[in-house]
């Protein structure tokens, strides 16, 4: 039986918990992902390596899973866009079932491994595309299909899963094992099962686009500023980075459409925000490049 199916020993009696001790219970088995996480960092860290040139020559990430592992790698997708300004088309998220899927359980779509197949040819998977393929159990036929035909294609596999030796990390080209044994809820991989694929997620795509240039030091530098909460920030963020007040900030944003690292270099050197994109143009995205006439030391 798989490590996650199998029956936990620990709290038989969880039905008969007062409320206080269920709710530490289930909160305190949580700790377990986070050291499945931090066990799997080393293949983590070869994987944004290997995705890193992919992303650079123009590529996309591609996420494909079933249930709670599909509906998390479709939240990773769309993340993606107002945090980093990530393009919408190069991040794809596909789950069994279709985008319904992400609303309403579709039975039997996880088991149509012809259709995973079919919905990487449908995005047109290739050469240049990272796939991450998502699945609790590593051997969820859908997950499994959409492997296959990432491989065929050229593009750069990733498969994570919850248990060890499984077919999803075994067949691509970077297998992350994220071994959190069983839960609390004998089965329930929506709990720390589902919570060490989220946290990974996060690690993957958050160092990835720390690599692409997404961040200066530590600061989200490259958000979207596409509601009222992003706009403070963005404001907030170049007040930090460029030392200036909020008058300042406010009006080089205004000037260059609430483009973080445009301002930053900008108000820094003193010039004029077209200039200061064409700086940023000239070193990949780099602010602290850019800030520094392309030596990268500083």
């Amino acid at each position: 039986m798989l490590k996650t199916e199998t029956p936990s020993s620990q709290h038989p009696d969880l039905d008969l918990y007062p409320v206080a001790d269920l709710v530490s219970a289930l909160v305190d088995d949580q700790l377990e992902a986070v050291s499945a996480v931090r066990a799997a960092a080393p293949d983590l860290a070869r994987a944004v390596e290997a995705a890193l040139p992919r992303m650079l020559d123009g590529g996309r990430l591609i996420y494909a899973g079933a249930g709670t592992s599909g509906r998390l790698g479709v939240l990773d997708s769309v993340e993606l866009y107002p945090t980093f300004s990530w393009p919408h088309e190069r991040a794809v998220g596909l789950i069994a079932g279709g985008a319904g899927a992400m609303f309403v359980a579709v039975e039997g779509a996880e088991d149509d491994a012809a259709q995973g197949g079919r919905d990487l040819l449908t995005v047109k998977v290739g050469p240049r595309d990272v796939v991450l393929l998502l699945a609790a159990s590593g051997a969820t036929p859908y997950v499994l299909g959409a492997l296959q035909a990432a491989r065929e294609a050229g593009a750069l596999t990733l498969g994570f899963a919850n248990n060890t030796g499984a077919p999803v990390a075994r067949q691509a080209h970077i297998g992350i094992t994220l071994d959190t044994g069983s839960e609390v809820i004998s089965g329930s991989t929506r709990l720390k099962a589902g919570t060490a694929q989220k946290i990974a997620l996060n690690t993957f795509s958050s160092a990835l686009m720390v690599r692409l240039n997404k961040v200066y030091g530590n600061l989200m530098v490259d958000l979207k500023a596409s509601n009222a909460k992003l706009l403070q920030r963005a404001v907030a963020l170049t007040m930090r980075a460029a030392g200036c007040d909020e008058a300042v900030a406010m009006a080089t944003l205004q000037g260059c459409d609430f483009h973080v690292k445009v301002a930053i270099v900008a108000i820094r050197l003193g010039i004029g925000v077209d200039t200061a994109r064409e700086r940023l143009d000239a070193v990949s995205g780099s602010v602290r490049q850019a800030l520094t006439s392309g030596d990268p030391s500083p």
